[in-house]
C-alpha cells in the first residue's frame, strides 16, 4: 500500500473550491499515491463523489485525514482540523500567513510540514504551480461579469433602426494578471476600455489588448518598476498628479475595476469618496481587494453597496470561488504540479528535498518549527506562554485624493521622490 493523499471538504462556508479534480486524482495515483477524497468535497465545484471514484479515489470521511501523509487543501486548516492530522504530514494549501501568526504557530505545534502555495516563486520551472496567477486570472474575468450584472445597460455599442446604444466605458486600475484578464473580458463584451498602472512595462500589454493606457508618464514613472517586475511605491508628488488625472477620468466612466493587492499589506486606496461622488448614477465599481481593506473608499466586504448618488460598489469575497468549477480545475493542477516535484519516482513515495528552491520558498513549518524566514523570527519572539499579533502595517495610498488641494512643500516632495525606494515585491492580484 502506498502513501495516502487526502482531499478534505473545505469547512469555510464561503469556500466552494476543492483541491483536486478527477484528472489530478488519476495523475496522483499514477505517481504511486493512494487518494482519499472526503465525501462531498467537490459538490460545490460540480464534481460529484462518483467522478472522483471513477478516477481511482476512495471516498472517505473527515476522520480519514489521520492516516494521510499528504493533505491537499484550498484554505489553511483550522485548529480543529489540525487536531486530526498526523504529525509529519505534508499540508499544501493557500496558507494566508500574513497577520495570522497564531495560525502559523498552530501549524508548527501540530508537527505538520506546511507549504504556502502563494509563495511559489515566479520562475519558468514553477509556472504551472502559480496559484496566484491561475486564481487571479479568473478573478479578473469574474469582476467584469459581476460589473456587467450590476450595470443596467448594454456594454457594447449597438446600432439599430431605433437608434444607437453607446458602448460602456470601463476603467481597469492595476494591470497584473487580474487586470489584464479584466481588460480582455471587457473588450470581448464590447466596452471601451482604459487602464492604468505605475509600471511602464505594462503599457504595451494594455495596448496589445486594444485598450488605452492612462498615466502621468514623467521621469519617475519611467523608473517605477523593480528588477523583479513589481511596482514601486510612488512619491506623494507623483501620487497627487496621478490622482488628478485619474479623478477626471473616473468621473466619465461607467465601470471601474480595481485590482491592486499585495499579500501581507492592507490594500492601497485608489478611489476616494470624492471620486465615487463624481461618478454618474448607475455606474459600477468592483473592488477585488476588498478582503484586505479595499481599493475603493466605501467598499464593504461581502456586499454590494449603493451610494447616495446611485453608484454601486461591489465587494464580493473570494471572487475566484464565484467560478468554483473552473477555479478548482486550475488550482488542482497547480497542486499536482508541485506534489509531483516532491515524489521520488523510484520509491514512489514522498521525498521532500529541503534544499530545493521551490521547497525553500514555500515551506512554512517543519518538524515543529516555523521555518519560513519571513515568519520564523516573529515566531521566536513572543513572550513565554503568550502569542502576540504583529502591529498592523499602515495602508498606503497609491493614488492620492484629488480633492486635496494643498500640495506638500516642494522640498519635502523632492526629497521623498529621491528616497522613496520601498518596493512592493510580494506577488498579488495586480
Amino acid at each position: 500500500m502506498g502513501q495516502t493523499v487526502f482531499i478534505p471538504r473545505e469547512l469555510d462556508e464561503n469556500e466552494p473550491r476543492v483541491a483536486a479534480s478527477p484528472d489530478t486524482v488519476k495523475r496522483l495515483a499514477a505517481l504511486g499515491l493512494d487518494v482519499v477524497v472526503e465525501t462531498g468535497a467537490g459538490t460545490a465545484s460540480r464534481i460529484p463523489d462518483e467522478e472522483f471514484a471513477k478516477a481511482g479515489a476512495a471516498i472517505g470521511k473527515a476522520g480519514d485525514v489521520a492516516k494521510a501523509d499528504v493533505v491537499l487543501k484550498v484554505r489553511r486548516p483550522t485548529d480543529a482540523e489540525l487536531k486530526g492530522y498526523k504529525s509529519g504530514a505534508a499540508v499544501i494549501a493557500i496558507m494566508d500567513p500574513y497577520g495570522n501568526d497564531a495560525a502559523v504557530a498552530a501549524l508548527a505545534k501540530a508537527g505538520v510540514t506546511a507549504f504556502s502555495m502563494e509563495f511559489m516563486p515566479r520562475i519558468t520551472r514553477a509556472q504551472s504551480m502559480d496559484v496566484l496567477s491561475s486564481q487571479a486570472n479568473l478573478a479578473g474575468y469574474q469582476a467584469v461579469v459581476d460589473a456587467a450584472a450590476e450595470y443596467d445597460r448594454a456594454l457594447p455599442m449597438m446600432m439599430t433602426a431605433a437608434g444607437t446604444v453607446p458602448a460602456a466605458k470601463a476603467f481597469i486600475m492595476g494591470v497584473g494578471v487580474a487586470g489584464l484578464q479584466a481588460i480582455a473580458t471587457a473588450r470581448r463584451l464590447g466596452a471601451v476600455v482604459t487602464a492604468t498602472d505605475v509600471r511602464p512595462a505594462v503599457k504595451e500589454q494594455v495596448q496589445s489588448l486594444g485598450a488605452k493606457f492612462l498615466a502621468v508618464e514623467d521621469e519617475e514613472f519611467k523608473a517605477a518598476e523593480t528588477a523583479g517586475g513589481y511596482a514601486k511605491e510612488m512619491s506623494k508628488e507623483y501620487q497627487t498628479k496621478q490622482a488628478a488625472l485619474t479623478a477626471e477620468h473616473i468621473a466619465k466612466q461607467d465601470i471601474v475595476i480595481t485590482t491592486a493587492l499585495i499579500p501581507g499589506r492592507p490594500a492601497p486606496k485608489l478611489v476616494s469618496a470624492a471620486m465615487v461622488v463624481s461618478m454618474k448614477p448607475g455606474s459600477v465599481l468592483v473592488d477585488l481587494a476588498v478582503e484586505r481593506g479595499g481599493n475603493v473608499e466605501g467598499a464593504v466586504p461581502g456586499k454590494v453597496v449603493t451610494t447616495a448618488n446611485g453608484v454601486k460598489i461591489v465587494g464580493h469575497l473570494n471572487v475566484p470561488g464565484r467560478v468554483a468549477a473552473s477555479a478548482s480545475l486550475l488550482y488542482a493542477r497547480n497542486l499536482f504540479a508541485f506534489v509531483e516535484t516532491l515524489v521520488d519516482k523510484t520509491t514512489r513515495t514522498l521525498a521532500i528535498k529541503r534544499d530545493d528552491e521551490l521547497v525553500k520558498a514555500t515551506m512554512l513549518t517543519d518538524a515543529g518549527k516555523v521555518v519560513h524566514p519571513a515568519f520564523a523570527k516573529a515566531a521566536a519572539e513572543p513572550p513565554k506562554g503568550q502569542h502576540v499579533e504583529p502591529a498592523a502595517i499602515p495602508a498606503k495610498t497609491m493614488v492620492a485624493d484629488a480633492s486635496v488641494k494643498k500640495a506638500a512643500p516642494k522640498k519635502t516632495a523632492d526629497k521623498k521622490a529621491a528616497t522613496g525606494k520601498s518596493a512592493a515585491k510580494p506577488k498579488g492580484i495586480a
